[in-house]
């Protein structure tokens, strides 16, 4: 499975935790020079048009630099490091370019943030840092080879689970993602305070966090379930949105090893070519194969029990 090491976790978090440091530390070198509120937002041209008081873009930027740290230390993988390095190094270079530009000579002074100097040293940064991160790589063990076929038995779809005629069968199982669980909490919690406090139009980035929250703490847990009603996956809060695959509608199951990032570009409810998903991990996954042969997988524990019996019944029921 291909999941992230300790080693592997704590490279992912370190470029964050260096940017905030030295943000932190040139924040309270040159706290005496910066002005009473921090210009924080800038028109098109550069020119001053928000501000915010010295504790609340303390802790907001340490909260942007702490939550994309977490991010990318739950779903970092190997050959993606280098990409963590270069978050960190344009988020950082960004908040110090930030405070620069706040060091006016006094308080009547305009405040200018050069969009192009500005961006392009943060660009540059994070490139430098980038680079630094692919180096890094060298530290954390490859990962092995992962068959992206399905594992089955001699034959198409040759995994069964042994049933008694007349026997009725039903298996379920809860899963999910808890950094998902963590990053969709935080999203709903910070809506309301947008909406409150921020003004229009920036008040529609609260909109935001309720669009991303929603869904995603719908999804961060689900479960999945087959009996003689075929496969389901629903949202283990509530009934619904669910996802259901018929017993007439499978050709076969199987079980596979999936890279949620390399097979479906992320995690959530995915759709790809010729194939869809409920990915919440990397590793092991049910994968049925569908009428036309779409596939449908789904990231969950014991994969290899629930295909077994999802055979079994489509068999019974004169599919597979």
């Amino acid at each position: 499975m291909n999941r992230a090491t300790p080693r592997l976790r704590a490279l992912a978090a370190l470029p964050f935790v260096l940017a905030l440091a030295v943000h932190l530390l040139l924040f309270a070198r040159r706290r005496d020079e910066l002005p009473a509120e921090l210009a924080t937002h800038f028109s098109v041209e550069g020119h001053a048009d928000g501000w915010t008081g010295p504790t609340a873009y303390v802790l907001v930027s340490t909260a942007l630099l702490l939550g994309l740290a977490a991010g990318w230390t739950a779903f970092v993988r190997r050959r993606y490091l280098w990409a963590a390095f270069a978050t960190a190094g344009f988020a950082g270079g960004l908040l110090v370019q930030l405070l620069r530009a706040n060091l006016v000579a006094d308080e009547f002074e305009v405040v200018v943030f050069s969009p192009g100097m500005d961006l392009g040293i943060a660009l540059s940064v994070a490139v430098v840092a980038g680079a630094a991160g692919w180096a890094l790589t060298s530290l954390v063990p490859a990962d092995p080879e992962q068959s992206a076929e399905s594992v089955r038995e001699p034959g198409d779809g040759g995994l069964r689970l042994p049933l008694a005629a007349g026997e009725i069968a039903r298996w379920s199982k809860d899963t999910g993602s808890r950094a998902l669980t963590v990053l969709s909490v935080l999203a709903l919690a910070a809506a309301p305070v947008t909406l409150l406090v921020a003004t229009w139009p920036d008040a529609l980035l609260g909109l935001l966090g309720l669009v991303v929250g929603v869904p995603g703490l719908a999804l961060a847990r689900v479960r999945v379930t087959v009996d003689r009603h075929g496969l389901t996956v629903r949202s283990a809060l509530a009934s619904r949105p669910r996802v259901r695959v018929p017993l007439d509608g499978v050709e076969g199951a199987s079980v596979r090893e999936i890279d949620a990032l390399g097979d479906f570009g992320g995690w959530g409810y995915r759709v790809r070519a010729h194939r869809t998903g409920v990915v919440l991990r990397s590793g092991e996954a049910l994968v049925v194969r569908r009428d036309g042969g779409r596939e449908f997988a789904v990231t969950v524990p014991d994969a290899r029990t629930a295909a077994a019996l999802l055979n079994t019944l489509a068999e019974r029921h004169g599919k597979v």
